[in-house]
């Protein structure tokens, strides 16, 4: 059985791992004074960051249509395959994955589509799970996503709460911290949900949390390091961990500027880190 695998945007998953195994990413919507751009198209992601302070109107986003999902399935299954997964970010954050299942009725059971529970590269190091394993056909594959998913772990420390607040995405952490809007808030993604994990007053602090976090974990398999336009600080990031934990990192580690779809909701400078334990 070939088996193909469809994401969307919020994947982050650099153009080289989407190249090599034909993973088709249907582009997410992002809206910007008025019009909309197809995700990772007309702007770059450091210009949307270095114009988001300063908008008059925030930027908002939105899931892509039903047809947008239909087109690569229909590619797919011309190529030969035989089925397909298709896995998307967490539906409690946005309505993307319901509306794939919408196009995947279209093929007669088919399409299987997946609610990850995560974002960015939480996402992606389940989609290339399902790519490595899709060779040995449906289970295999849904196994290694689900394994993944078990895995992995989501941290981040925001610049501000201001950008999660106005989006209204996760009102019970804006009602939590949303009042100490001068502080660094720390936040951890599982299962769809966006946690409160802490909260610090300065960026030196939040990167020595980061990094702390980090340690915690132990061996890991697949780490992603995240940033929204902050790279001066994933590389700090980096370096520190190469020092304290050579052995326990993987040998290929993505540095991942987040997507604006998603940095619409966080704001700049943030960093984090998507991390798949042994």
């Amino acid at each position: 059985m070939k088996i193909g695998i469809v994401t969307d945007s919020t994947s982050d998953l650099p153009s080289y791992l989407v190249e090599e195994h034909n993973i088709q990413v249907v582009p997410t919507i992002l809206i910007l004074e008025g019009k909309e751009y197809a995700d990772g198209i007309g702007i770059t992601r450091a210009e949307f960051y270095t114009r988001l302070p300063a908008l008059r109107t925030p930027p908002t986003t939105a899931a892509p249509s039903i047809g947008d999902f239909t087109a690569p399935y229909e590619t797919l299954f011309s190529q030969g395959c035989d089925h397909i997964i298709s896995i998307h970010a967490a539906s409690q954050l946005t309505n993307i994955v319901n509306v794939a299942r919408q196009a995947g009725q279209e093929f007669q059971n088919k399409v299987t589509c997946i609610d990850s529970g995560s974002l960015s590269m939480g996402l992606g190091f389940q989609v290339i799970a399902a790519a490595e394993s899709a060779e040995l056909g449906l289970q295999s594959a849904l196994d290694a996503i689900a394994s993944t998913r078990k895995r992995t772990k989501i941290n981040a420390a925001l610049d501000t709460m201001e950008y999660l607040k106005r989006s209204g995405r996760v009102p019970g952490l804006a009602a939590t911290l949303g009042s100490l809007l001068s502080i660094k808030p720390m936040i951890e993604l599982t299962d769809g949900e966006v946690k409160p994990i802490g909260a610090v007053r300065t960026t030196k602090q939040a990167d020595e949390r980061i990094l702390n976090s980090l340690l915690e974990l132990g061996e890991l398999e697949r780490l992603a390091i995240l940033h929204t336009n902050a790279e001066p600080r994933a590389k700090l990031l980096l370096n520190e961990l190469m020092d304290r934990a050579r052995k326990s990192i993987p040998r290929e580690i993505l540095f991942i500027n987040v997507t604006a779809v998603i940095g619409t909701h966080l704001g700049p400078n943030g960093l984090g880190f998507a991390a798949v334990r042994k």
